[in-house]
């Protein structure tokens, strides 16, 4: 008779088997083309569909729901292990702990079927046929300017109404946005985007998080709490991860242009605000005396803004925040973003090359 093999035996084989299909799913990032034609308008499209009615049901995060209890099971998990080695059940520690390997694996399955392959599609460049993004001080200076004026434009036309809008009104108002800019491109298919305020906003605001994306449940949240002018850019931000913009400068580049296309004055101040943030920054890194002379054209309405948006998250800052940012820049890095944190900083290339087209 065959020998069967033993529950530690099983659980190797099927990490075996797990990490064949971690390394064929990391093949498709040198097919970039095949990721898009197969995954991102095809299988991708699919779970988006089925998913998106049935989640867009609940009011609240079932992401942040399966966060919650997915760590306080690890915690558990962790005490019970400990406890183990403790008494000297090593076999049992050792079962137990090839039981979370299998889990994580099975969880990094889950997030490139349902999301992550979105990181090996073609760039945003491609897609929108955008030209080659070099670009120099000169010409960074020249867009600058143009960023602040329209800037300054923008929220020389907020009224006190719009800085009342609620969450919801905000909410809904960067899904007509999406909605729009996914009718007027063929680059941009959203199927019922939707954004949600997270119930992790309390820890989010000291880990230094304006909103995430989770790939298990395709929802995209956002910290509630954090100044009014940055919610409107960051629910766009967050539901362009939803279309398939993976890298994080392409779903700030996605979200800038909703913005910018929306009548809403809020809306359109949020994604400009955003857009003279990266500008600023990388022209400081080039040109400080450059940089110091265009603040100057700053108006001291989107001046006071900017200084509340750093006090707000001054506040909060922790070192939890400096760890968390270090464990994101590492994942940011795993998932062919090799500038890690500095992705968000791409953006000004692609916005050159939107400006300068």
């Amino acid at each position: 008779m065959p020998i069967k093999p033993n529950k530690i035996q099983k659980q190797l084989i099927a990490i075996a088997i797990l990490a064949i299909a971690l390394f064929l799913f990391g093949v498709f990032e040198d097919h970039p083309s095949a990721v898009e034609r197969y995954y991102s308008q095809g299988v991708y499209v699919f779970i988006y569909q089925v998913i998106h009615p049935v989640l867009n049901i609940f009011p609240f995060s079932v992401g942040d729901v399966i966060y919650i209890v997915v760590v306080i099971w690890l915690i558990y998990l962790a005490c019970k292990l400990i406890g183990l080695l403790f008494k000297k059940q090593f076999k049992r520690a050792g079962t137990l702990t090839l039981g979370v390997i299998i889990g994580v694996q099975t969880g990094l399955l889950i997030f490139y079927l349902f999301w992550g392959l979105n990181y090996f599609r073609p760039s945003a460049g491609k897609r929108l046929n955008l030209r080659d993004t070099s670009f120099t001080t000169a010409d960074l200076q020249n867009v600058t300017c143009t960023i602040i004026d329209s800037t300054n434009a923008a929220r020389a036309r907020i009224t006190h109404d719009d800085t009342l809008q609620t969450n919801s009104q905000i909410y809904q108002t960067a899904v007509n946005a999406i909605s729009k800019i996914s009718a007027d491109s063929v680059s941009f298919r959203a199927y019922h985007p939707h954004i949600k305020p997270s119930l992790l906003t309390p820890l989010m605001n000291y880990l230094g998080t304006s909103g995430y994306y989770n790939p298990f449940t395709t929802e995209a949240q956002m910290n509630y709490q954090m100044p009014y002018f940055e919610r409107p850019f960051v629910a766009c931000h967050e539901m362009s991860h939803q279309i398939g913009y993976g890298p994080e400068d392409e779903a700030n580049f996605a979200g800038f242009l909703a913005g910018i296309g929306s009548k809403d004055r809020l809306l359109r101040y949020s994604a400009y605000q955003c857009a003279l943030n990266e500008c600023m920054r990388a022209l400081r890194r080039r040109d400080t005396v450059a940089n110091n002379e265009l603040k100057t054209h700053i108006t001291k309405a989107v001046r006071a803004d900017l200084r509340a948006q750093r006090a707000y998250w001054i506040a909060y800052a922790s070192r939890v925040g400096i760890i968390s940012s270090i464990f994101y820049d590492d994942y940011l890095k795993a998932n062919n973003q090799p500038h890690g944190m500095n992705t968000y900083n791409q953006m000004v290339l692609l916005l050159m090359a939107w400006y300068t087209r």
